[in-house]
């Protein structure tokens, strides 16, 4: 057992946020994002929704400060009515910690950038358009 860390944090995923270097992406995907189909790395995080584990890593690192947004969701499709309230949680939790913009991208475009990404962790997050792309800043303590 460590201090500090979030419960929440397994020992997976501590050692890849660890891992991460200043511009890596991770993405934390809800319960119907693909994360196995498409990521090289992924962090199961069954029956954890997406705020708690945007809360605990954000506690952990950095977002970069070098970009426009380093935080990304995925854009409503057109046509579809869902308005995705659990975005007001992402801000306010962005926001605790230090803040940053926060930029929509199209879902193929989103899958698409999820690729590249450092690691994936596939949450048990029921609420849809629930993902989150978050890249990783300059640690300087």
């Amino acid at each position: 057992m460590l201090k500090g860390i979030p419960s929440i944090i397994s020992p997976e995923l501590l050692k890849i946020l660890d891992e991460m270097g200043h511009g890596d992406e991770i993405v934390i995907g809800d319960g119907n994002f693909p994360a196995a189909s498409i990521g090289a790395r992924v962090v199961r995080a069954d029956g954890h929704g997406v705020p708690e584990l945007l809360d605990a890593i954000l506690k952990l690192f950095p977002l970069d400060a070098y970009v426009d947004a380093p935080v990304a969701l995925m854009e409503v499709v057109t046509g579809d009515p869902v308005v995705p309230v659990i975005w007001d949680d992402f801000k306010r939790i962005v926001d605790e910690h230090g803040g940053a913009r926060i930029e929509h991208i199209e879902r193929f475009a989103f899958y698409e950038r999820a690729k590249k990404a450092y690691a994936i962790i596939a949450s048990g997050e029921s609420a849809i358009y629930a993902n989150v792309i978050l890249k990783k800043g300059v640690v300087k303590e």
